[in-house]
């Protein structure tokens, strides 16, 4: 049973050091791309995704431990403070310059990185998603679950701005890119208040 269960935390890590790389590759390339293009959508995205990565170190570090229930959730607890915060600041650095966009009328170009790469993720997240719940419940693990979710999370993101990105490629609706960060700020926002209040906490499992 220790053996089996060692098995699957190391099934875990895998998956864990899986989201870290992609959320890197993720990030750079939508700030990139969403800087070059001016769409806030696409900048937003892509600092949420370097924020997963600072989550997804938190849940390995975890993993590696997993044999220690006090300090894992002690780990996890202070872990989730740090994304909270982060998560609220990225929500209300959306809101403002999505709005200011619209104030402005400034019309983002178009990015065909962008769209490739919210395909991609459309793609690629529930699959994940999909493993860690697996994980989750072989080792009946609440903060793994959490985490899953918070992948799960990402392809709605990932639906919204490939939303926006076409609207604006296919119709020429400049407000489409500002209209769907402001879509994600509430979104995120909620994610950062969970996380802050410790509802994604493993409190104790």
């Amino acid at each position: 049973m220790v053996l089996e269960r060692a098995a699957v935390a190391r099934r875990g890590k895998r998956l864990e050091y899986f989201t870290i790389a992609w959320n890197v590759a993720e990030g750079v390339v939508a700030i990139v791309a969403g800087a070059l293009a001016g769409s806030i959508s696409l900048v937003g995205f892509g600092v949420d995704s370097l924020i997963e990565v600072t989550s997804g170190a938190a849940l390995l570090w975890r993993m590696r431990v997993d044999d220690d229930a006090e300090l894992r959730e002690k780990i996890e607890r202070r872990s989730l403070k740090i994304v909270g915060v982060c998560f609220v600041a990225l929500s209300l650095y959306i809101a403002y310059e999505a709005a200011m966009s619209l104030w402005q009328r400034a019309a983002p170009e178009h990015s065909v990185a962008g769209i490739v790469l919210a395909i991609l993720s459309l793609i690629a997240m529930p699959l994940l998603s999909r493993a860690k719940r697996k994980v989750a419940a072989e080792l009946n693990s609440a903060a793994m679950r959490a985490d899953a979710k918070q992948t799960e999370f990402c392809t709605y993101l990932s639906a919204i701005l490939l939303a926006g990105l076409l609207l604006n490629l296919v119709l020429g609706w400049w407000w489409a890119d500002p209209v769907a960060a402001l879509v994600m700020a509430p979104i995120i926002a909620n994610e950062g208040r969970e996380a802050l209040s410790g509802e994604h906490c493993e409190c104790g499992q």
